[in-house]
């Protein structure tokens, strides 16, 4: 079985560059960023006493932790992940995850089963942790989730909290800020009261509970911290629009209030998450 030790993944390569391309950037989370929502991923599990009776799909599941996590407690795992380089990380850790319908991309969260051989047709815990900020329609994403919850299973949806709950707002408003095209970037819309409650309402489930976690950004300096950020995906048409190195700047000005004494980067960040129970 894979470890899904954490401590120390920081790893230092100044030769990369997060914005040079997709596989540094795929590293740069795996590297850098995926250990921050560590206790997100763990309360969850915690809560619905995962071990080995449970079967989980992770859908956006990135390089894999999660499932991981769910994997050192005993359950069957398998994930959903449109990204190739993400997805070959998370394969290279001895995980099951599989792309999205052809055409799908990461704004559809589309899963065809029949195509990509998932190996149950439902399962008895299905995470969205972290793609809701980049679906086109999220409620469509939602429903297809419901689809595979076995009945008497769960749904979670995670997102970010409030805004004002949330240090790394500022620097996540560099993207909104960089992005001239016309588009929605909201990664705090469903962060308040009833945003991912609503989310649940027509797709049929059973309200089953909700909770809020703290996630620490932390990292050992400010290069670090960059990469980390530009590593979530939530930058890439600010840099597509602006250029890599005036989002580095911009970036690098928004996080400086949060650099320690020691030159290391620090950021208390609030998420929410909520359980919904398939009904029998």
């Amino acid at each position: 079985m894979a470890s899904a030790h954490v401590a120390g993944t920081t790893a230092q390569r100044p030769d990369t560059d997060g914005t040079a391309g997709s596989h540094g950037r795929a590293r740069d989370w795996a590297e850098i960023q995926e250990r921050m929502l560590v206790p997100l991923y763990q309360a969850v599990y915690e809560r619905l006493e995962v071990g080995p009776a449970t079967s989980v799909l992770s859908l956006g599941c990135r390089s894999g932790l999660a499932l991981l996590l769910a994997e050192e407690r005993g359950a069957q795992v398998s994930g959903q992940e449109p990204e190739a380089e993400l997805r070959e990380l998370a394969e290279g850790r001895g995980l099951r995850v599989l792309s999205e319908s052809a055409g799908g991309g990461r704004g559809t969260g589309r899963l065809t089963r029949s195509a990509y051989g998932i190996p149950r047709a439902a399962h008895s815990l299905v995470t969205v942790f972290e793609q809701l900020p980049y679906v086109r329609d999220p409620a469509a994403l939602v429903a297809e989730a419901a689809g595979l919850t076995l009945q008497g299973g769960h749904l979670v949806l995670a997102s970010w909290g409030p805004a004002e709950r949330c240090e790394s707002a500022g620097a996540l408003d560099v993207a909104r800020r960089l992005s001239v095209r016309s588009r929605a970037y909201a990664p705090f819309a469903l962060g308040g009261p009833g945003g991912l409650e609503q989310l649940l309402s027509g797709a049929g489930l059973r309200p089953a509970g909700s909770g809020r976690v703290n996630c620490p950004f932390a990292y050992p300096d400010p290069e670090s911290a960059v990469r980390g950020m530009l590593s979530t995906g939530l930058f890439d048409s600010a840099v597509e629009d602006s250029g890599p190195t005036l989002v580095r700047k911009e970036l690098e000005e928004a996080l400086h209030p949060y650099v320690r004494p020691d030159g290391s980067v620090r950021m208390v960040n609030l998420f929410r998450y909520v359980v919904a129970e398939q009904p029998h």
